[in-house]
């Protein structure tokens, strides 16, 4: 049995460097960062192709957002292959369907329509190759180890999102759209022959999964329906996923309301730009500090008032503020998302031990499609009542949640 990293015990509070310190974890999280950083450039770009065809906002931004509705229903479908196949050869094939999928966008000529129906049927498989990496973590990262695991990831996540957007529009700029999703490809490939080498290969049940069990119960079509139906059906587990779902899907409704705010206040131009870099900046600051600085029992304790801090300052924006309140507020909100290290212990500990990889690719995959649903929710909503008043309907919601959350009789640290 490979042993596993347990630098902290109990409530004893792990640190970023022996996290670090374990090569596995090292590698899947390095992999896992240029991965985001290839998606961020594919997304960008595939959306920069779409409109350049075809002149169409509507299809440009499809084209923006189809690799994360899909995800859900690939969960659903097909998550509980994420605890039954090999878990480095489910990573190496994801990042290898990633790279031929944006080398397929590059090199080949297709309709819309089928473009976009290769982005999707990536999408399908996605949380199935998260759920596969996400239950490593969780086997080799023990206690507070993991939740700072969670907390390297979430700072990779931020960075990498912020780096590829970026890397997007001066790659588009210097080569091109088409060369620039090869360049997307050539990362992914980098990705799918880094985890071939240096993972180690591992036996049965030195994952924590249960290898062949899909073909026992009927398939995996029927074994992972059968899964999510056992997931959600817990109230434990259901209740710390929609605690994770919501306030995200909250403050994306706000966020995609953004450019629209700052358009109708005539901002400067450019200053949509430093609003929308608020967020994940709050973000990366806020989880370093929390998952840096707090002690377990604390950061479980928080989970109340950090999602409250996410709801209050989007509350502010019914009274239309000027760019840098907006600002802060919009610096404060991202802080608040820490909240969701204080739930990582208290999941991980809710779960079952041979349903791991899918409750990971079903929180994921269940994330990003409430984020994505949520603009376009509350950007309906705005026609009515103005992009103030939709940014601070979304933050009356997130603090609802907030509210729902201390409802719990026992606290969501209690996994009760």
């Amino acid at each position: 049995m490979i042993p596993t990293v347990e630098p902290a015990h109990g409530n004893q509070r792990a640190t970023y460097r022996e996290v670090l310190a374990e090569p596995r974890f090292r590698l899947l999280f390095s992999t896992r960062a240029v991965a985001i950083t290839a998606g961020s450039l594919r997304i960008t770009t595939f959306s920069v192709l779409v409109f350049a065809t075809t002149g169409s906002a509507l299809l440009s931004a499809l084209a923006f957002g189809i690799g994360f509705l899909p995800q859900l229903f690939g969960s659903l479908l097909l998550g509980s292959l994420a605890d039954r196949l090999p878990p480095r050869a489910l990573i190496v094939g994801g990042y290898a369907l990633e790279c031929a999928a944006a080398l397929l966008l590059a090199l080949v000529r297709m309709p819309i329509a089928a473009s976009l129906g290769v982005v999707a049927l990536v999408a399908l498989a996605t949380p199935v190759f998260g759920g596969a990496s996400s239950r490593l973590v969780a086997h080799w990262l023990k206690g507070d180890a993991y939740v700072l695991g969670c907390s390297l990831n979430n700072l990779a996540s931020s960075g990498a999102q912020l780096f590829g957007l970026a890397l997007g529009g001066a790659v588009v700029a210097a080569l091109g759209p088409h060369k620039a999703l090869a360049v997307s490809a050539a990362l992914y490939l980098g990705c799918a022959l880094a985890i071939r080498i240096r993972l180690p290969r591992l036996e049965p049940g030195e994952s924590g999964g249960t290898p062949g069990g899909a073909r026992d119960d009927g398939g995996a079509v029927r074994a992972s329906l059968h899964g999510a139906g056992l997931l959600l059906r817990g109230p434990t587990v259901r209740r710390l996923m929609l605690a994770q779902w919501l306030p995200p899907a909250f403050v994306a409704g706000a966020e995609g309301l953004i450019v629209a705010y700052a358009g109708g206040h005539h901002f400067a131009p450019g200053w949509y730009a430093v609003l929308m870099g608020c967020l994940p900046v709050g973000m990366l600051v806020g989880d370093l500090l929390v998952g840096r600085l707090l002690r377990p029992p604390t950061r479980e304790r928080l989970v109340v008032p950090l999602i409250a801090l996410t709801g209050l300052p989007l509350v502010g924006f019914a009274t239309e503020p000027g760019v840098g309140v907006s600002s802060c507020l919009l610096l404060l909100c991202g802080f608040g998302l820490a909240y969701g290290l204080g739930l990582q212990r208290p999941f991980l500990d809710a779960l079952p031990k041979d349903g791991q990889g899918q409750a990971f690719g079903l929180l994921g995959s269940g994330s990003m499609t409430l984020q994505g649903v949520g603009p376009a929710c509350f950007g309906s909503v705005a026609a009515g009542i103005g992009t103030g008043g939709a940014i601070a309907l979304a933050g009356g919601a997130a603090l609802l949640t907030a509210g729902w959350i201390l409802t719990w009789r026992r606290g969501p640290h209690t996994g009760s």
